[in-house]
């Protein structure tokens, strides 16, 4: 499919939340898709207002701030088309607005009453605080020209608790083609950040479980590093991991290229970029029962294992794919074609063609 080229003065405006000082997921969607949009004619720029969501209360001063905006002109020149993503950018008021949504505040939705929320869902300031963000989303999400999800999941979870329709578009990688294959090694990778609901403690337990031979590798930074190093030490496969912090773009792909599997089994995941990652280097994929968006990618036996998030199940699978190269690479070369379509010129077609 080719995506003809914009008209010169065809002004995107891309718009997202920002955590000063952190990179995730979102934010290497808004940098690639203004990549994206530049390589074809597009003049593009992004609005990123800093976000801190606590106190609770603080929440209404970050929506305020993106309600307030006036974003249907720059220097006396039209802006053509907005593009929102996560809350609260999506409150910006434009006539040609369109959502691309990776996630809402999760914290009052799915996440309201566990101990990932911050909310107490038994406190009266809190429930009212849930309440007005609720009507906040549904008012300002309404009034999008178009409605896109990053995943299935997320796309659900919308119609779930706002009763609104979102049409999933799933994001490609920003450069698929720098990913290759080498091998099947010695080791199991993890690329994720190292938080509780990213679950890198459950390949810690399942790596005690496995051949001896079997190492894993970690990548990402987060607060339960120590924590997870401790643990590595106290089931005793320390010296079987290694913990790589963050790493190079091109030592990411080589990782990717070598490893005979990749575990990646959060807690109900938006979407999960190192799913494609993993899939676009034609590598299987061990994920959880509970994980989200991945399960919208990873089938059973197909491009890899879904198992109960417990120890032993994982161990299973991991050994698995250890002993048997060829099956890990089969379920692989499964997965890259399963993500191999996924597209920025699909991707941007669909965006666009909303807004005209």
């Amino acid at each position: 499919m080719v995506l003809l080229k914009a008209p010169a003065d065809t002004r995107v405006l891309l718009c997202g939340a920002q955590v000063p000082f952190f990179r995730g997921g979102a934010e290497q969607l808004i940098s690639s898709l203004s990549e994206h949009l530049r390589r074809l004619g597009y003049q593009v720029d992004v609005t990123q207002l800093p976000f801190k969501w606590y106190p609770n209360r603080n929440i209404f001063h970050h929506a305020l701030a993106w309600r307030l905006l006036d974003l249907s002109e720059a220097h006396g020149v039209s802006i053509d088309i907005l593009i929102a993503t996560k809350f609260p950018s999506y409150l910006a008021r434009h006539k040609n607005k369109v959502v691309w949504l990776v996630h809402q505040f999760r914290q009052v939705y799915d996440f309201y009453g566990t101990i990932y929320s911050g909310f107490d869902a038994h406190s009266k300031e809190d429930n009212e605080i849930r309440e007005m963000i609720i009507k906040m989303d549904k008012l300002a999400l309404s009034e999008a020209r178009a409605l896109f999800a990053i995943s299935r999941n997320v796309a659900e979870r919308l119609e779930r608790y706002n009763g609104l329709k979102a049409e999933p578009l799933y994001p490609p990688l920003p450069h698929p083609e720098r990913y290759y294959t080498e091998g099947y090694g010695d080791f199991i990778l993890s690329a994720s950040r190292l938080e509780e609901d990213k679950r890198i403690d459950l390949l810690l337990r399942a790596l005690a479980h496995t051949d001896k031979r079997i190492r894993a590798k970690i990548v990402g930074r987060g607060t339960r590093r120590e924590k997870l190093e401790q643990l590595a030490r106290e089931l005793g496969v320390r010296d079987r991991v290694d913990f790589l912090g963050f790493v190079p773009e091109e030592e990411l792909y080589r990782l990717y290229a070598n490893a005979f599997a990749v575990y990646f089994a959060p807690i109900d995941e938006d979407y999960g970029y190192v799913t494609v990652e993993a899939f676009t280097s034609k590598k299987p994929v061990i994920t959880g029962k509970d994980s989200g968006g991945i399960l919208e990618f990873v089938e059973e036996g197909e491009t890899g294992f879904i198992c109960q998030p417990e120890p032993e199940a994982v161990a299973k699978r991991i050994e698995l794919l250890f002993k048997d190269k060829d099956l890990a690479r089969r379920l692989g070369e499964a997965g890259y074609c399963r993500v191999k379509d996924i597209t920025w010129e699909k991707t941007i077609k669909a965006l666009l063609s909303a807004a005209s």
